[in-house]
């Protein structure tokens, strides 16, 4: 059966969708001897695809493996980092660091802290990270100051970042520390780049820490447990994994991506 090479590369566990498009773009892919172009199919039964002159066969690909970890502060969300920084990769033992396609799914910067999915399903990582899908992400955040109930209905109606306004946003106040500081909790179906810092500093309440606590229905504390400490994961339960899946099925998801919003 034909399939778009991009998406036999993320079944195989070679990259994740977005990165075997990248790889594609960059020509390191081979389709039958020839550079393979983005959106060109192929059918692995009778096709030969090539990475970096290394030919891949279906056979070679890994369990899928799906992870939550709590990401420390200092930690890069990237698979490797050419200065030697420490990765997510580097919190997982020897076992699954050097499973084939081990990634982290999106991106928590390196100052913030908490809920981040580890996989080697590169189809499932293209569709949650895909900026059509909108899956939603709790977060805990110190702010400096004391945010009027206007500075939230506007950061909640959204903000203009780069031209462009941000969705919706849930916003509400968990706590407030005598010491000029307050807590939220916010809620966000996108994830632009520094998004949360962004948005405070603009609204005048720079972020003093920031700590995502879920991934849609996926949690660090789940009811009646302990929460994940720092630096460890835990496989997903079997629920998790079904709510993971089941956004595949959201007709957005679906929709093909353009060369103009990969490059974006």
């Amino acid at each position: 059966m034909d399939e778009r090479v991009q998406k036999l590369l993320s079944q195989w566990g070679i990259a994740s969708r977005r990165q075997a498009e990248q790889m594609i773009l960059a020509g390191r892919v081979q389709l039958n001897g020839t550079i393979a172009q983005l959106g060109q199919k192929a059918n692995p039964a009778i096709d030969h695809i090539a990475v970096d002159g290394v030919f891949i066969q279906p056979a070679q690909r890994p369990t899928s493996t799906y992870l939550l970890l709590n990401k420390p502060a200092g930690v890069l969300s990237t698979c490797t980092d050419p200065w030697q920084r420490p990765t997510v990769l580097d919190l997982l033992p020897a076992s699954l660091k050097e499973r084939h396609g081990m990634h982290p799914v999106g991106r928590l910067d390196a100052d913030s802290t908490g809920a981040l999915l580890l996989t080697n399903d590169g189809a499932l990582t293209f569709y949650l990270t895909h900026p059509r899908h909108h899956i939603p992400k709790t977060y805990e955040v110190w702010v400096e100051g004391y945010p009027s109930a206007s500075v939230l209905q506007q950061w909640q109606q959204g903000v203009m970042l780069s031209g462009c306004l941000t969705l919706p946003t849930k916003v509400s106040v968990l706590e407030q520390s005598p010491h000029r500081k307050t807590l939220l909790k916010v809620i966000l179906t996108e994830g632009r780049n520094r998004q949360i810092r962004r948005v405070a500093e603009q609204l005048g309440h720079p972020v003093l820490q920031l700590h995502r606590t879920a991934i849609g229905s996926i949690q660090l504390e789940a009811r009646g447990a302990a929460i994940l400490p720092s630096g460890q994961y835990r496989p997903l339960k079997d629920l998790e994994i079904s709510f993971l899946n089941a956004q595949l099925d959201l007709p957005s998801s679906r929709e093909p991506v353009t060369r103009e919003e990969y490059s974006r």
